[in-house]
């Protein structure tokens, strides 16, 4: 193997789970032509989280390769709904909706990828034309049986619970995206390894050379357990303000930190690999590696100067045991508002119940004293709320 190809495998295979087929992907490189790299995103929520910039950086590697990116927005796949993971049958999302969160998408992929070198496609460019002909002769291509080696599905069947028909033509149009894109590369989470093969296999019957296919990791979440989820409150999300995108990267594990550099970081891997190395031997201490991680992590969606503020106020508020210069406020009236009350309504926690929890954790202060009653009724005064490591309102009761 050559050794710029070589230098180009290490890079793509840096995170990855799976290429199928490697070989394939050698032998594609070796043409020195530039490959279709594809990556298909559902607009179907407003905004992205780290856990989506996986991929994307794999994308971004590409790029540094010198190959085109194929950002595909499922704006008609998004219609009927993923059913990947999902344990019920999942809502469709209207026209309206997924062209509204489909603009948010194209404006945060920029933070990360080269747009010049970037191709935005929508697939319903080309499945708006289907008629219903050509939709049955697409489901003529896959049998049910296969269609059930998915494990989704296959739980669902063996459960009894409901799998609607338009589940099993998602995989198609995925695949079918596939062949109309003239895919050589697929990149997708290792939950969507079955329709990125559907992909190899629609082309082979086009008589298409099939896109290699690889599978990326699904990253954890700040709770270093969980996929990062924004339902789950344990995501990073790419429109973070930078104070709270830096706080939230220094609240994971040291192990997980490790994982955010492989999966998240510019940095090579010699360098991680240092880092790790010089982490065990006691010359570097872990805060500091984390410091930098969280610096170019929000850098990279905020510019330097923000990432410098951002680092700077942390070590005031966390080192120092001070707070933020600049924290929202509310101003309370009525003597009856209880501190629940107040905490629920800034959305500082989502629940009553979130409440009662961080105060049995000793996680709610009140101007540095831990607070026990999550009903006691402000004074006449003002006040600074903490709650958790990075969570502040300055509260102003009038008389």
């Amino acid at each position: 193997m050559e050794t710029d190809v070589k230098m180009a495998i290490e890079l793509i295979k840096r995170g990855a789970v799976e290429i199928i087929e490697e070989e394939e992907l050698i032998k594609k490189l070796q043409k020195k032509v530039p490959l279709r790299v594809k990556a298909g995103f559902d607009p179907t929520a407003p905004d992205l989280h780290l856990g989506h910039t996986v991929l994307i950086q794999k994308l971004k590697h590409f790029q540094e390769l010198g190959h085109k990116v194929l950002f595909l927005i499922g704006d008609f796949t998004g219609m009927i709904g993923d059913p990947t993971g999902k344990s019920e049958t999942r809502k469709p999302l209207t026209r309206e909706e997924v062209l509204k969160n489909a603009e948010t998408y194209k404006k945060q992929i920029f933070k990360i990828l080269d747009e010049e070198k970037t191709e935005i496609m929508f697939n319903s460019q080309w499945m708006d034309k289907f008629t219903a002909s050509d939709f049955i002769k697409l489901c003529s291509r896959y049998t049910v049986a296969r269609m059930l080696e998915r494990d989704d599905f296959s739980k669902r069947f063996k459960e009894n619970r409901p799998i609607a028909i338009h589940e099993f033509i998602y995989p198609l149009v995925q695949g079918y995206d596939s062949v109309a894109m003239k895919a050589d590369v697929e990149l997708g989470g290792t939950d969507q390894k079955f329709n990125l093969l559907v992909g190899r296999t629609l082309q082979k019957q086009e008589g298409m050379e099939p896109q290699v296919v690889i599978t990326m990791p699904l990253l954890e979440g700040l709770d270093g357990v969980n996929k990062m989820s924004k339902s789950l409150g344990n995501y990073v999300a790419i429109e973070d303000p930078p104070f709270d995108m830096f706080g939230k990267i220094m609240s994971i594990s040291d192990e997980l930190m490790f994982r955010y550099y492989e999966l998240l970081s510019d940095k090579d891997s010699a360098y991680i690999e240092k880092m790790k190395r010089d982490i065990e031997s006691g010359n570097l201490h872990p805060k500091k590696a984390k410091e930098d991680l969280a610096f170019e992590i929000t850098a990279r969606f905020h510019g330097i100067s923000m990432a410098k503020k951002a680092q700077e106020e942390f070590n005031r508020v966390f080192s120092k045991h001070n707070i933020p210069s600049d924290i929202p406020e509310e101003i309370v009236e009525n003597p009856d508002v209880t501190l629940t009350d107040v905490l629920v309504d800034k959305g500082l926690c989502k629940s009553k119940s979130e409440v009662r929890r961080l105060i049995k954790q000793n996680a709610i202060s009140i101007d540095g004293k831990k607070i026990h009653d999550p009903y006691m009724k402000f004074d006449i005064g003002e006040f600074v709320v903490k709650v958790g490591k990075r969570r502040f309102l300055k509260v102003i009761r009038r008389g």
